[in-house]
Order: structure tokens, then sequence, then C-alpha cells
């Protein structure tokens, strides 16, 4: 029997074989038991039906790849096998992995565009109105692009006098992205500008990546002035066309939606005149019918007609309302005499003036009217038509009733 291996030793020597003889493979799999480290390592693993192999991605790899690694994604993984002694297995390190199906900016475009939606960030209602008359206008792009010249060339024939400033950033590379996602957070702080232009020229899908960045796309949607995005040509979609407030086909296009036509709205201002002048025509036309129909009406024409007519009627009630005053009156005359002529047949005084006499009690001024209400003795005083008699009485005789008879 041969002396025994350590573990360390037995694994050292597999591990010379394992990674000797395979330095650089390719293996086809479905990713599974996906996991993003904190340190920005990836881990997972391949299988297919039959086996599964571990797979890590080290994460100056991992930063390179435009796309996230999810479970479920068919893949073509690119790297060296070798052997991790601390758990005695063997694992994939990737140097490039590769989708199938789909290629790998593609499927970077389409989990972005998934994962901003959403979020709501396509969302038409948070969309921004363009100004319709901009004060400053900022573009960022390539100061030496074709974009920068198209929006100008525009500009100038639109609007020649409109102020323009250029941010200048690369739209292209690696570092592209952070420089257009720095001039959108910085542009805000710019004196007088209300509305911003970013985009470039047409190009390939790797050429227009840095406008399918996350990065630039949230910048576009945390700016406070609207942006206007530019890129490429009118088959371009890009992440930054769709976050922004507006999409423009093509840099040119950009310049027309932003920049008014300064020849159009003066001829839009001539027809607005024109209108407005035989609106004002039209009016006073009808202005001057009204006022020469209501002219030829009698209440203006014989202003005072009216007034005599009210004041004849006026007339009129006076008299009518002295009539029925005099009339009224002679009535009420009639009335008092009527009346006064029943009280004075009433009246006690005209019956003394016929010879008939009022007797009453000089004490008590009660009135006489039987024999037996006085007694001898008592004053009496005595009122005729012209005065009026006191006496005394000397003896009262009463007349029998025909009861006191029987």
């Amino acid at each position: 029997m041969t002396e025994p291996y350590t573990v360390s030793e037995l694994t050292r020597q597999l591990k010379d074989c394992l990674e000797g003889n395979f330095p650089l493979v390719a293996v086809r799999g479905e990713v599974s038991s996906c996991t993003h480290a904190a340190s920005g390592h990836v881990y997972f693993t391949l299988k297919d039906e039959q086996a599964q192999l571990r797979v890590v991605i080290w994460k100056r790899t991992a930063s390179r790849f435009k796309f996230d690694v999810n479970d479920g994604m068919e893949v073509v993984a690119v790297g060296a096998i070798e052997l991790y002694a601390p758990r005695g297995t063997y694992q994939l390190v990737v140097e490039e992995l590769v989708p199938q199906g789909v290629g790998p900016l593609e499927l970077a475009f389409r989990q972005l565009h998934e994962k901003l939606q959403k979020e709501g960030l396509f969302d038409p209602s948070r969309k921004r109105p363009l100004p319709r008359f901009p004060r400053r206008i900022a573009i960022i792009t390539s100061p030496t692009g074709a974009a920068i010249r198209d929006i100008l060339q525009v500009m100038s024939r639109r609007w020649p006098s409109l102020n323009v400033v250029l941010l200048p950033v690369a739209v292209q590379g690696d570092g592209a992205a952070p420089q257009i996602a720095e001039a959108l957070q910085q542009v805000s702080k710019l004196d007088d500008v209300d509305v911003v232009i970013t985009g470039r020229g047409g190009g390939s899908l790797e050429d227009l990546w840095a406008f399918n960045e996350e990065i630039v796309a949230r910048a576009i949607a945390a700016c406070p002035l609207p942006v206007v995005s530019a890129v490429g040509h009118e088959i371009d979609v890009t992440i930054a066309d769709l976050v922004a407030d507006r999409r423009a086909l093509t840099p040119s296009e950009a310049a027309e939606l932003v920049v008014p036509d300064m020849v159009e709205l003066e001829s839009q201002l001539q027809h607005v005149s024109k209108r407005l002048v035989g609106s004002l025509r039209e009016q006073a036309t009808s202005s001057r019918r009204q006022l020469e129909l209501l002219s030829s009406r009698r209440v203006l024409q014989q202003p005072f007609d009216r007034l005599r007519q009210q004041s004849q009627r006026l007339d009129d009630w006076h008299e009518q309302l002295t009539r029925a005053i005099r009339s009224r009156t002679r009535q009420a005359q009639s009335q008092v005499a009527s009346m006064a002529g029943s009280l004075n047949a009433l009246s006690p005084l005209n019956v003394l003036e016929r010879g008939y006499s009022i007797t009453q009690l000089v004490e008590t001024e009660q009135v006489v009217r039987r024999a037996e209400d006085v007694s001898v003795g008592d004053q009496l005083l005595t009122r005729v038509h012209q005065g009026q008699i006191v006496s005394r009485i000397e003896s009262v005789e009463q007349k029998e009733t025909k009861a006191a008879k029987g």
C-alpha cells in the first residue's frame, strides 16, 4: 500500500490537473439559485436535465455586463474551471456570459424597461409640457457630433436670436452615461434655462447604449426642467426617449419641437390681426345699425311726448281725486246733519221746550219719576225750558194702581 495523501495534497494535485486541462471552456445551461452578493460577486448554478455546475462571476467581470443575471435564463458561460480547495468543489469562473435567444444588450434593455415601467417612469401623467416661448435652451450632447450641428441649424432658421447653452458630454463609450447624468443634474443651476435637449445622431445599439443606462434615465426623471430626448433616427427607441417629457425622432425634430417658427408665428399674427380687424368692423357696423334703429323710435325722436302724456294723466288723476274728495265730503256732511237731527229730536231740551219739565232731588240729583221717590220736606229742582225752579214738598199724594184697588 502506498503512502496516503493528505487532503491538501490530493486537492492540490486535483486542482493542478483540473485547471491545467480546462483553462477556458464554454458551457451552455440554465441559471438557477442565482445570488447577488453585497460584495458585487454573483453566484449561481448552471444546470441541464442531468447535471449541474457551480458558477461564480467576480465583481470586476459582473460590472461589465449590461444585463442582470436571473434565474431561468439560458446562457453560454465562458471561463476557466477551478477547484475551490476549502470546499473541495470545482466551479466555473466566468469571464463572458452570453444570453441565448436574445443579445445581451437587448436583454439589458428589456430588463431595465420592465423595471422602470413598474416604477411609473414612463407614465404619461408625469410628462411636463414644453414652454411655448423658451427663454434659453440647454443642449446636452457632443460638441463635435452631427446632432449639435443639426439642432443649431434648425434653431437659427426658426428663431435666429434665441439664446442657447451647450453642455458638452461624451455620447458614446463607457464614461458617456455618467457625463450625461451629471449634465442633467447641473442644468437646473443655469440662469433662465427652461427646457433641455439631450441626444445624439444615429448609430448601432452599442453606439446608442449610453441613453439606455439606468443612471441617465433616472437623471432625466429627476431633472426639474422639461427634457426632450433626441437619440438616433426614427427607428431607434431608447430608455431615455421613454422617460423624457417629449421624444423627438431626430435632433432636428427636437429643435422644431422646442423652438417656435418666427415666420409661421408672424403669419399667424397677421391672420389673427385680419380676423380681429374684420370682427371689429363687423361689430361696429352692427352697433351702428342698432343705434339707427333705436334713434328711429318715437321715444327718442320726441323724448318729451311721453313726459307730457304722463303730466296730462297726472292732471286727470288730480281732477278725479278732487271730485272724489268733494263728493265724499258732501256725503259726510249729509250724514252728520242727519245724525244731528236725530240727536236733536231725542234731546231732553227740546222736550222741555214743548212744556215738559225735569224734576230732581236737590240733595242727590236723582230724577223724580214716581211720587214714592220723594218725601215731605224734600227740596226739588225743576228744569223748565228757560230756567229752573227750586221748591219744597208740602205733601205727597200717590196714585193707587189697579192691583191696589182690587
